[in-house]
């Protein structure tokens, strides 16, 4: 099931902030009562998902997803290797593509290093959050056609969660109704006719730094701070 706030469909976010406190409206309504994790997709994800943790007084977590790309064709991906060890394969491709299984070890080798090593940068060595029996909400700064997002979803059957929630600012509509196949809940604040592309939709899209994603997990780990 998806839910959208609709009536301002041609409205641009100010910032990532910005968008992720409205956001952060709509997910407290719709699951505000439930046992949630948050969980960010790096890097553009962090700051909007640390205004739903703060507002929802949840805990923030990233879930990185890497994609495995056939080797004679890297831009098409035959799974994805995920935060917890997790790998997600696409048996149909494996198949129709004739990948054997020391071609998949190896690809999914290469690529569950780079991910370790990008979890060292934002953790510090940290365990992954635990999701067992808990809602898993999952949250970009917004979603095109999303490939990233389904892989962190299939990651997340794995992981023992009762319940998978997308949540994002902006969003394909096309897309929305796929995801609707993938999760439990899909809350999404915009999903405009002309979507064209995420950035379309900030009016400031600056990149995100691994410093800055550094800070709000940080940050997000004491909840009495008073500047949160």
């Amino acid at each position: 099931m998806s839910v959208s706030r609709r009536g301002a469909e041609s409205e641009r976010f100010e910032d990532r902030q910005h968008a992720g406190r409205l956001l952060a409206d709509l997910v407290a309504a719709e699951i505000g009562d439930e046992n949630v994790t948050v969980l960010a997709l790096p890097r553009g994800g962090v700051p909007v998902a640390y205004e739903v943790a703060s507002r929802l007084g949840a805990p923030l977590d990233v879930l990185l997803v890497r994609k495995l790309g056939v080797p004679w064709q890297p831009e098409l991906a035959f799974g994805a290797v995920a935060t917890g060890g997790v790998v997600v394969l696409n048996d149909d491709y494996l198949e129709n593509l004739g990948i054997g299984e020391q071609t998949v070890r190896d690809v999914a080798a290469l690529e569950r290093s780079a991910l370790e090593r990008r979890e060292r940068v934002y953790r510090d060595e940290h365990a992954p959050a635990d999701l067992s029996g808990k809602t898993a909400v999952v949250i970009d700064d917004g979603i095109a056609t999303g490939a990233t997002m389904k892989a962190a979803l299939a990651s997340l059957k794995q992981r023992g969660v009762a319940r998978r929630v997308v949540a994002a600012p902006v969003a394909a509509a096309d897309t929305v109704r796929e995801l609707d196949a993938e999760a439990e809940l899909v809350l999404v604040l915009r999903t405009p006719p002309n979507f064209v592309a995420v950035g379309a939709w900030y009016e400031d899209f600056s990149p995100v730094s691994d410093e800055e994603v550094r800070a709000l997990l940080a940050r997000a780990a004491r909840p009495l701070d008073p500047a949160r």
